[in-house]
């Protein structure tokens, strides 16, 4: 049987890790029509299927799931060895994809690369936000940036931010009238603005700690966001009282827009970390870019 062509195993690939043709196609960058096609024909050649379809859902058959797990490395391979080809030419090169959540992005992220790209044109940079804990070897991302306490112990961690604190925050007027907390367990007799998890599905429990004593509590209220943007408006307007990275509420505060209450029981903590896998090779590019993130005390 003549070989497969390998753009056509990398759209087989897409829609197996995707389980959408809509979603695969958009990755590709391609139509899902002509998407479904190539699906179709690369079946017809083989003689086998290798998707099911519903009207809502797409999954591998066993023969697809066989030719998933088989082509996923080997795809990743290649990938790797030809983004090692850059070094060949004489200014780096290449697109490196970045996962990280909306803070990070805003306050460590952007500030960087704002300062790194203009030097390397030929460098492009994709950041996707997310606040879940992704799987960037299965996703195909080139590295992600958390907390370090949530970075898996197989992977390499890069500093690129300050330690960070934590801010419990109201405005003026939703504390009018208001006994403000002093201990964290106050906070269940106020109304508080949640942030859901996607990873779980669940609502973040606020963390606290003070004196080597940690607490975390479930906190309710009419609002819950998964965008830490969103969750400073909310407070801003008077919705209820916001845990969200001090960062993002620093000129609210000095302007007395915003009160801040429990300081003591929000420590600094180890701020964010670029990590990526220790087996991979990366390409010149991903190095400098890594060098520029790279936090400095």
């Amino acid at each position: 049987m003549a070989h497969e062509n390998l753009n056509d195993l990398a759209a087989f690939l897409a829609v197996a890790q995707e389980r959408s043709f809509t979603r695969a196609a958009a990755k590709l960058g391609v139509s899902q029509s002509a998407l479904s096609q190539t699906i179709s024909n690369l079946e017809a050649r083989l003689g086998l299927r290798l998707l099911t379809r519903t009207t809502r859902s797409v999954a591998p058959t066993d023969a697809g799931e066989r030719l998933a797990r088989t082509l996923a490395p080997r795809l990743e391979e290649i990938d790797a060895e030809l983004t090692e080809l850059t070094e060949l030419r004489e200014k780096p090169a290449g697109t490196i994809r970045i996962t990280a959540d909306e803070h990070a992005a805003g306050m460590v992220l952007w500030p960087a690369l704002e300062k790194f790209l203009p030097d390397y044109p030929d460098i492009k940079v994709e950041i996707v936000i997310d606040f879940g804990l992704t799987d960037i070897v299965a996703e195909r991302y080139d590295a992600g940036v958390r907390n370090v306490e949530t970075v898996a112990k197989d992977m390499i961690a890069v500093p690129i931010g300050p330690p960070m604190r934590m801010a419990v925050v109201g405005s003026p007027d939703y504390f009018s009238g208001r006994t403000r907390p002093k201990v964290p367990q106050d906070l269940t007799s106020h109304r508080c603005i949640n942030l859901r998890l996607p990873t779980h599905g669940g609502l973040y429990a606020w963390e606290f700690d003070k004196d080597g004593r940690e607490l975390r509590v479930r906190v309710d209220g009419q609002l819950i966001f998964n965008s830490v943007s969103m969750m400073v408006k909310a407070a801003l307007g008077g919705a209820g009282l916001a845990y969200v990275p001090e960062a993002e509420v620093t000129g609210h505060l000095k302007k007395k827009r915003l009160i801040r209450v429990l300081e003591d029981w929000c420590e600094p903590f180890s701020g964010y970390h670029l990590y990526y896998p220790s087996r991979r090779q990366h390409a010149p590019a991903f190095a400098l870019l890594v060098e520029a993130l790279r936090y400095r005390k």
